[in-house]
């Protein structure tokens, strides 16, 4: 930690990253069997999409994780639209392709009422 900004010209450029808390990991663990709180977990992925977010959402025990495909221009950071497949904890997939991001996130809504109910 500096104890002021660092100027454009200081010899040190160098920024310690330290890892944070898993915070959905921990609730998914906190939860443990039961089945409410509903937890819904975000995978950003550039490549296996689906296998990684399949993977995080069995290690961080949520119900429905949102696999993200950030590889190109047209889904993801920077742009109006993603391209997202909803996987939940019974292993059933839907890709919704490529939508606007207040699409998807209608979609993420109406996937989450169907499992409150």
């Amino acid at each position: 930690r500096q104890p002021h900004k660092l100027s454009k010209d200081a010899d040190d450029r160098t920024v310690t990253l330290r890892r944070t808390t898993d915070i959905l990991a921990a609730l998914g663990n906190w939860r443990g069997a039961q089945t409410r709180p509903v937890l819904v977990g975000f995978a950003a992925e550039t490549r296996d999409v689906v296998s990684r977010a399949q993977s995080k959402l069995e290690t961080k025990r949520v119900d429905l994780i949102v696999a993200n495909d950030v590889s190109d221009a047209d889904s993801g950071f920077g742009s109006d639209t993603n391209k997202v497949v909803l996987i939940d904890a019974d292993g059933n997939s839907v890709p919704l392709g490529l939508l606007p991001k207040y699409e998807v996130g209608h979609r993420i809504l109406d996937r989450l009422k169907a499992l409150l109910e």
